[in-house]
């Protein structure tokens, strides 16, 4: 890719950007939020179509003018978006084959799709019938069902977007062993990714990105291509700690904790047979930033989610409790009411309206207070949403911008905004820093600490050991649903936090008990 310069209204995506990739080598490409990794790969996908940016694509020592992504996929040029574009309600083979299925004579030919897919699915590893609902499998195996679509294209070039973002670190793990693999098959990837360590591990080479244009291009194997050498490109500038220094809380202990949860129980949706919180018990202090650790699946997103307005699962028993008070939490407004915050951890469904502005997204839960006389006072609406885009270094060419136009980062310090806005005393933070570079997660976290220094009592969930570590003054780890212990910042270590992960619960865990509380009953 040579020269390429793509420019939307009001904002030049990229500028003279050049791209060289080697056939059957995996390259990664870096850069923060907003550096035009994905605008990049949209370009040579066919999504920006030819005519749309200036600039040459060559493959395979052709100029390619692509029209749309099936004429990039003709020739073998396969992405996978980081929203999975597959049907959840058809079965693995009709998603595998969508467009273009096998057929005799203009009929489907079902057995030869089960047949082909079921090849398909043992290539990339995924033990599943091909009659499965898609519905049915986790985001890991989504994510599979993704590469085995691409294969079936006959794919030469694949192009993954953030492919690990949604995934627990075994997962991660499994879908960077079958990248190597595709490429011990002759597959060429370029892959887009914020988590450093995974591309040390799989990629050959890097390119990096910053404000739209090309910093440079460095390979993998020269022993001068360190984490902190990509980072320094990537931002402009070394970060020589990922985290803020954490002053140890010292506001005067309160008589009671900002927050308490008392043997919080929660049935799943669904299946009225399963528990998906059992008993859990915790305390977070004003002052303190607490972690919540856990696989996939161990509850950790429910219990909040149950927490604030009861958003998940069915209520089965437990309390909440403000500084010493149980409160009420049936609902959304009462959660908000009673000064309690939520950052989902799925920003793009639950955190925010994609299509509309940022001004309007800022000030979504606060509306009562930009009010007079029931009627919103726009102007107060746009001061407060400037000075949030200038306190938290929102990148937008205007408040008025479409929030879904937006990076990753971006989008999620418009989350922070909008609730912070509505000065609660307690945030439960979901994966705060989901698909963000580490440039904009020192950001994010430089806010949380500062939330934390004002004597908020901030609740954050994390798949990130590192990042639990590096910010939390204690954590709690979870497994099956269950507390399984609680560890303080001078002894935890990922060690210890994956051994309590892992924990059977209905075994004594080898760490600090969780506080103990009174058995008070459940909330009505």
């Amino acid at each position: 890719m040579s020269s390429i310069t793509k420019t939307f209204p009001g904002v030049k995506a990229l500028s003279d950007v050049n791209l060289r990739v080697r056939r059957g080598e995996v390259h990664a490409l870096c850069g923060e939020n907003g550096a035009g990794k994905s605008t990049l790969m949209k370009v040579l996908s066919g999504v920006h179509p030819h005519g749309s940016y200036e600039g040459e694509i060559r493959y395979a020592g052709e100029e390619c003018r692509f029209r749309d992504i099936r004429a990039s996929e003709r020739r073998g040029i396969v992405i996978i978006h980081q929203e999975l574009a597959l049907v959840p309600q058809l079965s693995i083979a009709e998603n595998v084959f969508l467009g273009h299925e096998p057929a005799r004579r203009g009929v489907i030919d079902w057995p030869e799709t089960q047949r082909r897919t079921a090849a398909l699915l043992r290539r990339v590893g995924l033990d599943e019938h091909p009659g499965t609902p898609v519905a049915d499998l986790g985001v890991s195996k989504q994510q599979l069902v993704e590469i085995a679509k691409a294969l079936a294209k006959d794919v030469g070039l694949l192009i993954l977007d953030e492919p690990t973002a949604a995934l627990n670190d075994e997962d991660s793990a499994q879908l960077l062993r079958l990248i190597k693999g595709l490429r011990n098959q002759g597959i060429t990837s370029i892959v887009i990714s914020h988590k450093l360590g995974e591309i040390s591990e799989v990629a050959d080479t890097v390119t990096v990105l910053r404000d739209g244009r090309t910093v440079e291009t460095l390979a993998l194997a020269d022993p001068g291509t360190t984490e902190e050498r990509i980072i320094r490109s990537m931002v402009g500038r070394s970060l020589d700690n990922r985290f803020p220094d954490r002053t140890p809380r010292t506001l005067p202990r309160s008589t009671a904790p900002a927050l308490e949860i008392r043997d919080w129980t929660v049935g799943h949706p669904v299946d009225h047979h399963r528990t998906v919180v059992d008993r859990a018990s915790l305390h977070v202090e004003r002052g303190e930033i607490v972690g919540i650790a856990g696989l996939m699946g161990a509850g950790r997103t429910e219990l909040a989610m149950s927490v604030f307005g009861r958003s998940y699962g069915r209520y089965l028993g437990g309390t909440v409790l403000r500084d010493g008070s149980e409160i009420r939490t049936r609902t959304v407004s009462e959660a908000v009411g009673a000064g309690i915050a939520y950052v989902t951890e799925d920003r793009k469904q639950y955190g925010l309206d994609l299509q509309d502005s940022v001004s309007r997204n800022i000030s979504l839960a606060s509306l009562p207070r930009l009010a007079r006389r029931s009627i919103v006072d726009g102007h107060r609406e746009r001061l407060v949403a400037e000075d949030f885009r200038r306190t938290m270094n929102i990148r937008t060419s205007s408040i008025f911008e479409q929030v879904g136009r937006l990076s990753g980062g971006n989008q999620q310090k418009v989350v922070l905004s909008k609730w912070i806005l509505a000065g609660p005393e307690v945030l439960i933070l979901d994966e705060p820093t989901r698909g963000v570079d580490v440039g904009a997660k020192y950001e994010i976290y430089t806010v949380i600490d500062r939330l934390a220094a004002e004597g908020k009592a901030v609740l954050m969930i994390s798949s990130e050991l590192p990042e639990l570590l590096g910010m939390c003054d204690r954590v709690y780890a979870m497994a099956a649903g269950r507390i399984t212990g609680e560890s303080g910042r001078a002894e935890a270590d990922q060690e210890l936090l994956m051994r309590l992960m892992t924990h059977d619960p209905a075994e004594p865990a080898d760490a600090a008990p969780s506080h103990d509380a009174p058995d008070e009953g459940p909330s009505r």
